[in-house]
């Protein structure tokens, strides 16, 4: 049996900038960062332009996983942001603003005014629109924003967050840390692998298939390369998964390499 978790950690990454190019993503490579830190991996991650259904669809598919997923982007007030009307029909909820949000919204339209010498006008047109930003799926949870107040929401296991890294990082781990904190190391993943020169993953696939069929919560992996700047053409095979039965595995794994008379490179532990 392969290394499984119960419940993953997902990731949504919602615009079109993303897709378009004119922004490069970096909510993932800090997503696993956060989580590894905390002896946790992502599971799967999923992209989606700013098309309402594709949103909707992707949030369906999310609340009915039972995973625990960060959404990224769209909770704006601009007409091209459409996670929180989307969250709100995956979910079949009515819209709703929720009264901590309209206080803190208001508090940061106040801070503003103050920063800029002008007076707050609680009934200007421009303000009234901002408080879109605290209309949330009925039900949801905040989740606090300490760079401008503007909060996130939760609903289940499903956390939306700004799609600015500065705003969204910060409310991410503030969310792992005060929901998951149980779930720290428990799923710890540790990883052995060996770099081969000279052999080809289908004579090799036997031999994973074998250590993932003896040691259960190890999931064997292969990564071939034809233009490595070091090691040129070559496999990197190893194993991960539970850190107690990793070193049982990475041992079969290097006996049945012998057998193959394959040529071992540079062992790798991460």
């Amino acid at each position: 049996m392969g290394f499984t978790m119960t419940r993953a950690f997902g990731l949504i990454v919602v615009g079109d900038e993303i897709l378009s190019g004119k922004r490069a993503d970096k909510h993932m490579a800090k997503v696993i960062e956060l989580l590894a830190a905390r002896g946790l991996q992502l599971g799967w991650a999923e992209y989606v332009g700013d098309e309402p259904a594709r949103i909707t669809a992707a949030l369906e598919r999310a609340f009915a996983s039972g995973d625990i997923v960060f959404s990224t982007g769209g909770i704006g007030a601009t007409p091209d942001d459409h996670t929180r009307q989307c969250a709100a029909k995956a979910l079949r909820v009515p819209l709703a603003l929720h009264p901590e949000a309209e206080l803190l919204i208001r508090e940061r339209m106040q801070d503003t005014a103050r920063e800029q010498g002008v007076p707050y006008e609680p009934d200007r047109s421009d303000n009234v629109h901002r408080l879109n930003m605290g209309v949330f799926p009925q039900g949801a949870v905040l989740i606090h924003n300490p760079y401008n107040k503007i909060p996130g929401f939760s609903v289940q296991d499903v956390h939306f967050v700004p799609g600015f890294p500065v705003m969204a990082w910060p409310m991410i781990e503030s969310v792992l840390d005060s929901r998951y904190a149980d779930l720290f190391t428990r799923n710890a993943v540790a990883e052995k692998s060996v770099i081969v020169f000279g052999a080809m993953e289908a004579t090799l696939t036997p031999l994973m298939q074998a250590i993932e069929d003896t040691h259960a919560g190890i999931k064997v992996f292969s990564l071939p390369s034809v233009d490595h700047p070091e090691y040129g053409r070559h496999i990197e095979l190893g194993v991960k998964g539970d850190p107690g039965r990793l070193d049982a595995a990475y041992a079969q794994l290097l006996e049945g390499l012998h057998t193959f008379d394959a040529k071992l490179g540079p062992e790798l532990v991460r």
